[in-house]
């Protein structure tokens, strides 16, 4: 089985044997406080944070829930086990649910792996979970792209090689199975606007992993046009496969026996400071939701809830995942910008 964070060296990185993996990303950065500075050694420059917009003193609307909706993400579907019979449970749950759901976000990793399958395997990846998806679910879904759904990148180079004229090679595939109209998009519903993101991408550096959680620089500029043309009046929130912050990521593995905190690139994005900079110009970005991590998080940061919403497998089908069970999370976005959350165990 592949497991989540697939690696160069001959073991893939397992959370759990994370000690047997030569190669990790570099220590994790405390995140700059306003007008804080960094060292010299870890080479970035001192940071201000910006100056927020005003506060807007008009009298506010009544606070009422303006879209009920259903996050949920790492399914990691195959063609063989448990997957399909779990991710239909998963959204006649969905379905069932009371008040009723307005909308489905996914934020990827539907199907068990395509980074290092070969072909066939990976059509029936999708074949199981398009076919879920059809048969069970009647309302308006919206998918992210998931490092695991990401055909190729794993497979040794003299595979690739030949495969990398093929136009499903890489994203290709994940962008046509979701019917999404672009590996990066938004859509706006019922006065909140969503930015859904491309979180995974090829390492800059030899630093033995497949994948860095980022976003690239022509995602980076659309980002800003968006949130430019996007009224102050109007909430945002950015959806994402890898988390853009998360503190469970410290704890999944043995992250500090170095005596620094060492989290891969892979965990959680590492284009970060870059990220929340641009959010704090742009005081409309509400919430962040991301999956990946198959633990549920709600960590607050400087106006932005970054929230990450457990795993429809939990721990790849095998029970709970840092006891966390299968489940997905209810999120009510209101309109007035403020949005609360709820995990169910389906």
């Amino acid at each position: 089985m592949h497991k989540r964070h697939n690696t160069l060296p001959a073991m893939p990185i397992n959370r759990r044997d994370f000690l047997k993996v030569g190669s990790l990303v570099g220590a994790a950065s405390a995140l700059v406080a306003c007008g804080g500075t960094v060292s010299e050694a870890t080479q970035v420059p001192t940071q201000v944070c910006p100056n927020p917009a005003p506060t807007q003193s008009a009298q506010q609307p009544t606070r009422e829930i303006a879209v009920r909706l259903a996050h949920i993400s790492d399914m990691h579907i195959g063609p063989e086990g448990p997957g399909v019979e779990g991710f239909t449970r998963a959204l006649r749950d969905v379905h069932a649910r009371r008040p009723k759901i307005d909308v489905i976000l996914n934020t990827g990793d539907s199907v068990g792996d395509a980074l290092g399958a070969e072909k066939g395997w990976v059509e029936a990846e999708w074949d199981a979970f398009t076919g879920v998806v059809k048969a069970e679910c009647s309302l308006a879904i919206h998918h992210a792209i998931g490092n695991h759904d990401v055909w190729g990148w794993g497979l040794p180079a003299e595979e690739q090689k030949p495969l990398s004229s093929d136009p499903l090679f890489g994203k290709g595939w994940a962008v046509q199975e979701l019917g999404i109209p672009n590996r990066y998009y938004s859509f706006d519903n019922a006065g909140w606007r969503f930015l859904v993101l491309d979180s995974t991408h090829l390492p800059e550096f030899e630093i033995g992993q497949f994948y860095t959680g980022k976003i690239d620089e022509e995602q980076f500029n659309w980002l800003k046009q968006q949130l430019e043309a996007t009224p102050q009046s109007m909430p945002v929130c950015v959806a994402s496969h890898i988390p853009i912050l998360s503190a469970c990521e410290l704890l999944d593995g043995p992250n500090e026996l170095s005596g620094n905190w060492v989290v891969p690139g892979a965990w959680v994005h590492i284009d970060a400071r870059r990220l929340w900079t641009l959010f704090w110009q742009h005081p409309n970005v509400k919430l962040c939701l991301s999956g990946h991590t198959h633990q549920v998080e709600d960590l607050r940061y400087h106006g932005v809830k970054y929230l990450t919403d457990g795993a429809i497998c939990a721990d790849w089908w095998n029970g709970p995942y840092f006891d966390f069970p299968p489940g997905y999370v209810v999120v009510n976005l209101y309109n007035d910008g403020s949005s609360d959350s709820e995990f169910v165990a389906y």
